[in-house]
């Protein structure tokens, strides 16, 4: 499937926080707290901007796609946060993988994980990785169904919902 995805846009930040808030809110205990836990909504056309932890530029892309109405119903973001050290090749991350609950069973989240896939392998990633909040069941069945291995790692967000992500990962 092709999607007319287009990069993010600063004026798209509305849009994604409701879209984001929608998703969030089938899940009981896991709420959306833009000016804390989304930073990087703000300004999610400056997504290439960003710096990691330790200054190195991250880069990648953010995507969107709009439905009939010029809303935003789904969108993805890759990054490089790390290097593969015994390849020297970079490691990809795909981040805010949503799409509106009006607009799922279509294939756009599995489209867009393709998508993220070819400009990782374009990008020269040895692999993906992904962290997904444990209470997405169905994104884990995507994901491994996509060929993507769960590891045993685990993290806490500290956030507002008290999240702890699953860690996911695919050789490319």
């Amino acid at each position: 499937m092709s999607l007319p995805l287009r990069p993010a846009r600063d004026s798209d930040a509305q849009d994604l926080f409701g879209l984001i808030t929608l998703c969030f809110a089938e899940y009981p205990g896991c709420f959306t707290d833009p000016h804390a836990d989304l930073p990087d909504l703000v300004k999610p056309g400056h997504w290439k901007e960003r710096r990691g932890k330790d200054g190195t530029l991250l880069g990648g892309e953010f995507l969107v796609l709009e439905d009939e109405t010029g809303r935003i119903c789904a969108c993805v973001a890759v990054d490089y946060p790390a290097r593969d050290e015994a390849m020297g090749r970079p490691v990809a991350e795909l981040h805010r993988l949503y799409v509106r609950p009006d607009c799922r069973r279509r294939g756009i989240a599995e489209a867009l994980t393709a998508r993220v896939e070819g400009i990782a392998r374009e990008a020269g990633a040895i692999k993906l990785v992904l962290w997904s909040d444990t209470r997405f069941e169905g994104a884990h069945r995507l994901y491994r169904r996509l060929g993507y291995t769960q590891g045993a790692e685990t993290r806490p967000l500290g956030d507002i919902s008290n999240s702890i992500e699953y860690y996911f990962e695919k050789a490319l």
